[in-house]
């Protein structure tokens, strides 16, 4: 039996890089508040990754003084996403992002539960958990307590 593939075979996401206004400020927020960890430091540079992970970088961030804030008005990337393995995972990442005051949104999309935060250059990003068996529906507000009770979970 033979497989046709179409497009280009893509098959994830190995890594992003990121401009940034200050690397040493987003290496504190990426690996102090998302859990990020230093691959590799250059003065104006830095390769984080997920710890754990067999890559060699998950997260490249390259200085560009004096880089804007994003303009919302124009044309841009939105948000990289990044997926958690647990419930509870989703659970602290909220109470991370919430202490760094950068939680700025959080949804059930049915197949996934989502938080949505921006970095300290305002670049935003989603950190989720993928729903067992969960089905696409409409986009509602995230009950995250809900959600741990629902599954007899708890999270402090």
């Amino acid at each position: 039996m033979s497989v046709t593939k179409t497009g280009t075979g893509l098959k994830r996401l190995q890594h992003l890089v990121l401009w940034v206004a200050n690397v040493e400020r987003s290496v504190r927020f990426y690996c102090d508040v998302v859990g990020f960890e230093v691959q590799r430091r250059y003065p104006t540079a830095a390769f984080l990754k997920i710890p754990g992970t067999p890559d060699d970088h998950n997260l490249g961030l390259f200085e560009q003084t004096g880089v804007p804030r994003p303009d919302e008005r124009v044309a841009r990337m939105y948000h990289s996403a990044w997926e958690v393995d647990d419930l509870t995972d989703l659970a602290r990442a909220r109470r991370r992002l919430i202490d760094a005051g950068a939680l700025v949104g959080s949804s059930n999309h049915g197949v996934s539960l989502s938080l949505y935060a921006k970095d300290p250059d305002g670049l935003e990003f989603e950190i989720f958990w993928t729903v067992p068996g969960g089905v696409s529906a409409r986009t509602t507000e995230l009950d995250l307590a809900g959600e741990l009770a629902q599954r007899g979970l708890t999270f402090s």
